[in-house]
C-alpha cells in the first residue's frame, strides 16, 4: 500500500536525499511524489482499457488545464494539459474531449470533482491538477487521474521540476495515465534519433538528428559534412552508435549524446554495416564485408575485442538482440534469397524463419523489447511491406505497405513501431522524399511524424525514466 510520503523517481542515477529520490545525469531536477488518494465509495470495477483486441475504440477522456493561482502557472498548466492530451491522442487508444464542453473549471475541481457534470459529456476518465512557482523557483505539478463512473481516483502524482523540463513532466503524466487504464508501460517519455535528409537526390545531405517522440526539442547531431547512417540507441545510456562516411571511408562511431562527445569504435577492412547495441549495453553487433561477402561480428565496447558469428559465402547483416541477449536475428541470402534467420548468440544453431511464395525478401529485422516479435521490411513482386513474426517464424502479419517502406523500431514497450516511408521519384530527379510514419502492433493508427526536414532510419530510445 502506498502512502502519500511514499516517493517515485522519474529519471536516472538514483540517490536519496531529504526523503527525495533525486536524479542525476542530463535529466537532473525532476522529483516525484505520491498524492494521497481522498476516500470515496466505489460504485464499479475500475477503468480499464484492452488494448489486446485488434481495434480498441478510443476512451473518451477529459484531459482539463492544471489550476494555477498566477497567469504564468496558468499559462505553463495549459501547455502541459496540451501535451498531455496530444501524446494520448497519438497512441490511438484516448480521445481527449474538447475543452468547450467541460462544465467545471479548473478552480472548482481542487478538492473533488462533480462526477455527474463528466459523465454528462461521457468522459470515462479525467485527469485535473495544479502547477505553482515554489520558493526555491521550482515548479511543482500535480495530477490526479479520476475513473468517472466509479468516483474513484487512480492515480496521484506531483512532480517538482526546474520550469524549463514542464514538457518532460507533461510525458511523464501521459506515461503514468497510459498505464494505469492499459495496464502496460507507457512509451512518451522518449526520444528518437533518426537520419535527417535535405538536397537533391542526387545530392543529399544526411545528419544525424534527435527529438522527443511527439517531434518537438529537434536539435541535429552532426553538421552534414559527413554522410551518416543507421542510428541506433544504447539501451542503458544515452549514447548512440552509426556508420559514417568520413573521406570516403566507412567507420562506426559511439555518440554521447549529453556530452556530445564522440569516438571512433574501429577501423575496419572493407565495409561496415548496421552496428547495433546488445541489451546490456557492453556490445555492439554488427556485418562486416571482407572478400566480397558480409558476415556477422561483435566487439566488446571495453577491450575491442571483435569475434566473428558466423562464416560463410553468403552475405549475412542487419544483426539485433534478441531483448535477453541469447539470441540474434539477421538476414541472409545463404539459402539463394534474402530471407530472416535466428541464431544463438554465439553464432551456432542458425535457422531460417522466414518462408513464402512468390520468393518474396526479408530484411531489417529487428526484435520486439517483449522478445515476442520480430519486425522486418518484406519485398514481394515489387512491393514493400512491414510486418512481425513471432522468433519462430509463425504469426506472420503485415502492418502498412507502399512504394518503399523500411527499417522499423520498436517502441520501449513494444506497442508502436515507427519506419521510414518514401515515395517513388520523377524522371527529373524530384520527388522521393523520405517521411517517417508510426503505426500500432495491430496494424492501426498509421501517423507521419512530422519533422522539419526529410527523415529516414529512425531509431527509439529506452524510456529515459525507470
Amino acid at each position: 500500500m502506498t502512502n502519500k510520503n511514499d516517493v517515485r523517481t522519474a529519471a536516472l542515477g538514483l540517490t536519496r536525499r531529504d526523503g527525495f529520490k533525486m536524479i542525476g545525469g542530463a535529466l537532473a531536477g525532476i522529483t516525484t511524489s505520491t498524492l494521497a488518494r481522498p476516500a470515496f465509495a466505489q460504485t464499479r470495477g475500475p477503468l480499464r482499457l484492452d488494448i489486446t483486441r485488434g481495434n480498441v475504440d478510443p476512451l473518451p477522456i477529459a484531459v482539463t488545464d492544471l489550476f494555477a493561482d498566477t497567469a504564468d502557472g496558468r499559462t505553463v498548466g495549459a501547455n502541459i494539459t496540451r501535451v498531455v492530451a496530444a501524446d494520448l491522442e497519438r497512441s490511438g487508444l484516448f480521445r481527449p474531449l474538447p475543452a468547450q464542453s467541460f462544465l467545471q473549471r479548473p478552480e472548482d475541481m481542487t478538492l473533488r470533482p462533480r462526477f455527474p457534470d463528466w459523465r454528462v459529456i461521457n468522459a470515462q476518465g479525467l485527469v485535473t491538477g495544479r502547477v505553482a512557482l515554489e520558493t526555491d523557483g521550482r515548479l511543482r505539478v500535480e495530477f490526479r487521474l479520476w475513473d468517472v463512473f466509479a468516483e474513484q481516483q487512480m492515480a496521484g502524482l506531483a512532480y517538482t521540476s526546474a520550469p524549463d523540463t514542464w514538457r518532460r513532466v507533461a510525458h511523464l503524466i501521459a506515461d503514468e495515465i497510459y498505464e494505469r487504464i492499459t495496464g502496460e508501460t507507457g512509451y512518451f517519455d522518449t526520444r528518437v534519433v533518426y537520419v535527417s535528409e535535405s538536397g537533391r537526390a542526387i545530392n543529399r545531405i544526411k545528419r544525424l538528428a534527435i527529438m522527443d517522440q511527439d517531434g518537438d526539442n529537434h536539435r541535429f547531431l552532426t553538421d552534414g559534412s559527413y554522410l551518416v547512417l543507421t542510428p541506433r540507441f544504447s539501451p542503458t545510456a544515452q549514447e548512440i552508435t552509426y556508420l559514417a562516411y568520413v573521406n570516403d571511408r566507412p567507420r562506426v562511431y559511439i555518440y554521447n549524446i549529453d556530452t556530445g562527445q564522440q569516438e571512433v569504435l574501429g577501423d575496419f577492412p572493407g565495409m561496415t554495416y548496421a552496428p547495433r547495441f546488445s541489451p546490456d549495453g557492453r556490445r555492439v553487433v554488427m556485418s562486416l564485408a571482407q572478400g566480397g561477402n558480409s558476415d556477422i561480428y561483435t566487439m566488446d565496447l571495453q577491450t575491442r575485442e571483435v569475434r566473428r558469428l558466423t562464416n560463410s559465402p553468403s552475405i549475412d547483416t542487419s544483426p539485433s538482440f534478441s531483448p535477453d541477449g541469447t539470441q540474434v536475428t539477421f538476414n541472409s541470402d545463404r539459402g539463394g534469397t534474402q530471407q530472416l534467420y535466428v541464431m544463438r548468440a554465439d553464432g551456432s544453431d542458425a535457422r531460417r524463419i522466414s518462408f513464402a511464395t512468390n520468393n518474396a525478401r526479408y530484411g531489417t529485422p529487428v526484435w520486439s523489447p517483449r522478445g515476442d516479435l520480430i519486425a522486418f521490411t518484406k519485398i514481394d513482386q515489387g512491393v514493400f511491406y512491414i510486418g512481425v513474426m513471432r522468433p519462430d517464424g509463425g504469426g506472420e502479419r503485415l502492418l502498412t505497405e507502399s512504394f518503399l517502406v523500411e527499417s522499423p523500431t520498436w517502441s520501449p514497450n513494444g506497442r508502436v513501431l515507427m519506419y521510414y516511408r518514401q515515395g517513388r521519384q520523377n524522371n527529373d530527379g524530384t520527388g522521393g522524399e523520405a517521411q517517417l510514419w508510426s503505426i500500432d502492433l495491430t496494424g492501426h493508427n498509421e501517423r507521419l511524424v512530422v519533422t522539419p526536414a526529410l527523415g529516414s532510419d529512425p531509431a527509439w530510445s529506452p524510456l529515459l525514466s525507470p
